[in-house]
């Protein structure tokens, strides 16, 4: 039976702190870690030597110019990806509804690295992100959590802890804290692109803590 991945399905899912990976085989599966991982946008750890480039401008920082190469490239890696057809071509679907979002740092021209995820509220739920040139990807983390600052979000997702986020200061909180919090994201209206509008979908209450 083919895998549910309408836009309803994934926007109830992640209002109920659940969402889609396939594995090597394709097949879906439906993940609700804890604890679960998210990064305190007040509380976000940079190097100096990253700040430095960030100003260097060696960058161009860019929202939603190719969200399809993001995914793309996200995608293709050698062990393998979690980021099915199928997968794809839903998150391509909440882009273009404006649930989705990619963020790029682009280098001479060329797309150098960038990261996408999904908005609901105050929510930023970040999905995954590459990089072809050094520190490219970081950059876009960088300007992520500016422009998430900026706009009043809440909540940065990053479901898994790896030591690449803990540098960040990502943290691990308890499934029932995390939902609490995400109720309380998704309540308040944030916009990530002004020129992108979310068009309304119903999803579900988050389970209660």
């Amino acid at each position: 039976m083919e895998a549910d991945l309408s836009p309803e399905t994934l926007l109830s899912a992640y209002a109920s702190g659940i969402f889609p990976m396939a594995d090597d085989n394709g097949e879906l599966n439906w993940l609700a870690p804890d604890p679960r991982t998210i990064i305190e946008l007040d509380a976000f750890k940079t190097t100096r030597s990253l700040r430095a480039v960030a100003r260097r401008g060696q960058f161009e920082i860019t929202v939603n110019r190719d969200f399809e190469s993001v995914i793309d490239s996200c995608a293709d890696r050698d062990k393998g990806t979690w980021i099915s057809p199928e997968i794809r071509e839903a998150y391509c679907r909440l882009h273009e509804m404006g649930f989705a979002h990619s963020v790029e740092a682009w280098h001479e021209g060329s797309l150098a690295g960038g990261l996408y995820g999904v908005v609901l509220g105050a929510a930023f739920f970040g999905e995954s992100m590459f990089h072809h040139v050094t520190d490219a990807s970081k950059v876009a983390l960088v300007a992520l959590v500016e422009r998430l600052k900026e706009r009043g979000f809440t909540l940065l997702d990053v479901q898994f802890m790896t030591e690449h986020l803990r540098r960040f200061g990502a943290v691990d909180i308890p499934r029932s804290r995390y939902l609490k919090r995400l109720r309380e994201a998704i309540a308040i209206p944030c916009v990530f692109d002004d020129d992108v509008g979310p068009t309304a979908v119903q999803v579900n209450d988050p389970e209660p803590s």
